[in-house]
């Protein structure tokens, strides 16, 4: 599994499942209550994370034992972390604003769910444990996938066909959420992120073609972003429908679509220089981007001022991207209901 893609069907199959558990308990007042969301006073958040590579604080490292070695992690922890990027990813700066540690990665949802039914049976026996079955009930479940799948598709199949695979995609994604591992195991809170700008990736945007036509008026593929915007339309609406079906449960989404364009629309005004070349990579202007050498190779070439670049490895965002993204989502505009992030917690 390289760090441009992984599996399809990640959520379904192979989950990478993290567990934050709050250190330093400083949780804003709520908000109104909305749906399953409640906060009380001297309330610890919990987060369980499932994602892809975009989230990933570690746990393809640890599967794979793949070495990961600097650059990665250059900008804020200073040594690898097994997260593809300079620094801290969204989820990072997300757990950051709830004033909770950075998340631990574990392998697969197996492992969650073992977690959890060892944790009840200890409270059974009268013992402690990092978290309670309300803990569990109330804990926010952050859902971060598309982007690898939807990419994997367009690199073989045409524009038709790709979105053709969408609805079992999405099916899979439902029965995850409320059959086979969620739902129909006690979680109730949902913040689902839908794909980003694929059409803007220097991986995409390296890949040879015969003519500009494809191109839009910020140099990103409209084909390639056609799709996901496709794909998020389609997953905002089963949010919609999950929101009406699942019972005492509140299911947020989040366009990152809307976000992640924005940051290569309007670069200058978050100080990006260079919104489509990738900071860590091979082949200099105007992509610096070759499939067959990654960040990691012995010959890549690594920007100076990682800030000034929106791509860190032709994939993945930077740590300066990932903050403004982060930001956005926190401001709760890019999703629906228009929910704030902390608006949940361990009661």
């Amino acid at each position: 599994m390289s760090a441009a893609g992984c599996s399809a069907l990640w959520l379904a199959f192979v989950l990478l499942l993290a567990l934050a558990l709050a250190l330093a308990l400083a949780l804003s007042p709520p908000l109104a209550k909305a749906g399953g969301f409640s906060c009380s006073p001297g309330a610890r958040p919990v987060v369980f994370n499932f994602g892809d590579s975009n989230s990933d604080t570690g746990g393809i490292a640890a599967a794979k034992g793949r070495h990961i070695a600097l650059p990665e992690g250059r900008a804020f922890f200073h040594h690898p972390t097994g997260r593809f990027c300079d620094g801290r990813l969204i989820i990072d700066f997300l757990c950051e604003s709830l004033n909770i540690s950075y998340l631990s990665p574990y392998l697969k949802v197996k492992e969650f769910l073992f977690f959890k039914d060892r944790s009840l049976e200890l409270i059974n026996q009268g013992q402690e444990t990092p978290i309670d079955a309300e803990g569990f009930q109330n804990a926010l479940y952050t859902i971060d996938i598309g982007q690898n799948d939807i990419n994997a598709l367009l690199s073989n199949l045409p524009y038709d066909q790709v979105v053709a695979k969408f609805p079992p995609i999405l099916a899979e994604i439902k029965y995850a959420v409320q059959m086979q591992i969620l739902y129909d195991n006690g979680s109730r809170n949902f913040w689902i992120h839908g794909t980003g700008a694929l059409g803007c990736l220097p991986q995409k945007l390296s890949i040879p073609r015969k003519n500009y036509s494809d191109l839009d008026q910020n140099g990103c593929l409209k084909t390639y972003n056609r799709a996901a915007v496709a794909f998020n339309a389609a997953l905002g609406s089963l949010c919609d429908q999950l929101n009406v079906e699942l019972k005492n449960a509140t299911v947020v989404y989040t366009d990152l679509f809307a976000i992640k364009y924005d940051l290569v629309a309007s670069h200058a005004k978050y100080g990006f220089d260079r919104p489509l070349m990738t900071c860590c990579g091979y082949g200099g202007p105007p992509y610096n981007y070759d499939l067959r050498r990654s960040c990691q190779s012995p010959n890549a070439t690594v920007c100076t001022d990682g800030s000034k670049f929106v791509s860190w490895d032709g994939v993945h965002l930077t740590e300066a991207a990932n903050a403004v993204a982060a930001a956005a989502i926190l401001s709760s505009a890019y999703s629906r209901p228009k929910i704030k992030f902390d608006q949940f917690c361990k009661a």
